[in-house]
């Protein structure tokens, strides 16, 4: 699956200098997919030296030459929507029709950038006196080192890579280890294209050790991650010795807020799809749910009947819903996480378990708790799974504070009937980014991101080719 890759600098598919290997794993057979290239120290000073001069080729290319290329690797990811979509069932663990949606969403990532190329506006102002202009414009802020997560690899990494080419940046991805097959056919799809040799390239092998050499490297001058808090503060630690600039989307602990008045046959299908897409391994997944008091026992036996009927299967199998859970580590997690808010007192109405018939694959059932307290570790730590906790309340403002009372701060729920309630709950949520009466947050002309411990920086949008960019002001004398 992996000897046609390797690391991509200048241009190319190469071995790793070492020659060494690492095994990847399908999530739904516990088999070895085959075996990814790993990246040494020379590997890594070599891509250094290829973005660099891949950087020099790129910012000298025009706006309008740079936007013909991003398009075409966004018309190419739609022409091999199965094969990427394949990757993700193999190395993600997500159903098929689950993969082939992130792959257009993707492509649809690569449209937009290409469009934001042609749109880096400067502005000229008078000066303080007729003979003096105040001049400012955007320059690339250079090589870009893009660090990708392993749930979402295909959407992620086409966050930061479209966008540092519609800036003018060269980039250095780096793929988990978990998921390198799906970022190298996107990286492969963006040479395909006419990506000029340097401008894109991948390393593959330990995460860790990787960044390290990266953010040691002066040629890196800013860094764009999606990851956890913990490992986003490490970055930012180490980002900080070179001044180099970061772009951080970290965790998520998402409250999903259902007021009296809203419909729960609908609010319970929305729930479904946004918190059990990816088997809940999705930053911005509902993992908090408070639901009013008047509600909550029609929302309760909805939402497990619903959950019930969700087929778990492989997902290269065209009906299953969920696939497993993407390591063995996650499903240990999942699996403590569930005993710890058992033993804290929580009710399981669905799920709890493995399901029954799986010998092989890191599968874990849907899981719905009832009688859930605000001080149970379910909801002070990131579930990250399908974990369902759901509690009541009376108030507005008493729901609003619980919500509110969290470390994260990346994307919220409302649901209501009500627009005055809608547009109050928006404004008062400390997240980044709100949905009311849907579930859809992710866009690419939308600035993504969050506050708080959540990060900062946003992905996607007109704001987000801001980050990728330094401005420059020039005072200009006429004579």
């Amino acid at each position: 699956m992996y000897e046609k890759f390797g690391q991509f600098i200048n241009g190319k598919w190469q071995k790793s200098f070492s020659g060494e290997t690492y095994s990847v794993i399908n999530p739904a057979t516990e088999e070895v997919i085959g075996k990814a290239s790993k990246a040494n120290k020379e590997d890594i000073d070599l891509c250094l030296k290829s973005a660099e001069k891949g950087f020099n080729i790129w910012r000298n290319t025009s706006p309008w030459e740079r936007s013909k290329v991003i398009r075409k690797i966004s018309e190419l990811m739609r022409k091999k929507n199965d094969i990427l979509a394949k990757w993700l069932t193999l190395e993600v663990g997500k159903p098929l029709k689950e993969g082939s949606g992130e792959a257009n969403g993707a492509a649809d990532i690569f449209e937009w950038s290409s469009e934001e190329a042609k749109r880096i506006y400067g502005e000229t102002l008078q000066g303080r006196s007729p003979d003096t202009r105040i001049q400012v414009s955007y320059q690339p802020v250079g090589v870009v080192a893009a660090l990708v997560p392993w749930n979402f690899p295909i959407t992620l990494a086409s966050r930061k890579i479209s966008t540092a080419l519609s800036a003018g940046c060269s980039v250095i991805v780096k793929p988990d280890v978990i998921t390198p097959g799906s970022v190298m056919e996107l990286v492969d799809i963006c040479n395909e294209a006419g990506v000029p040799p340097g401008v894109v390239n991948l390393l593959s092998g330990d995460p860790a050790y990787i960044s390290d050499q990266l953010l040691s490297s002066d040629i890196i001058k800013k860094v764009s991650i999606t990851g956890s808090t913990r490992v986003g503060k490490l970055i930012l630690k180490k980002a900080a010795d070179k001044v180099q600039r970061v772009t951080m989307e970290l965790s998520g602990h998402s409250p999903f807020i259902v007021f009296e008045d809203a419909d729960i046959d609908k609010v319970t299908d929305i729930a479904i799809f946004a918190k059990f897409r990816n088997n809940g391994q999705v930053c911005i997944s509902p993992s908090r749910f408070y639901i009013h008091e008047k509600k909550k026992d029609a929302f309760t036996k909805m939402m497990v009947e619903k959950t019930k009927k969700l087929k778990i299967g492989n997902g290269m199998e065209q009906d299953t819903i969920l696939g497993p859970l993407t390591t063995k580590k996650r499903l240990e997690e999942v699996e403590a996480l569930v005993e710890v808010t058992k033993n804290e007192g929580a009710t399981v109405l669905s799920g709890g378990k493995k399901p029954a018939g799986f010998n092989k694959g890191y599968f874990y059932e849907p899981t719905v708790f009832d009688n859930v307290k605000d001080d149970f570790t379910i909801m002070k730590q990131e579930p990250f799974g399908p974990l369902v906790p759901i509690l009541s309340f009376k108030h507005f403002d008493e729901v609003v504070k619980r919500a509110n009372n969290n470390d994260l701060g990346l994307a919220s729920y409302v649901y209501t009937n009500n627009l005055e309630k809608a547009h109050k709950a928006s404004e008062l949520m400390e997240t980044g980014t709100v949905a009311v009466n849907t579930g859809v947050v992710a866009l690419p002309e939308a600035p993504f991101g969050g506050i708080k411990q959540t990060g900062y920086g946003r992905e996607g949008g007109s704001m987000a080719i801001k980050d990728y960019l330094n401005v420059k002001y020039t005072h200009l004398g006429l004579k």
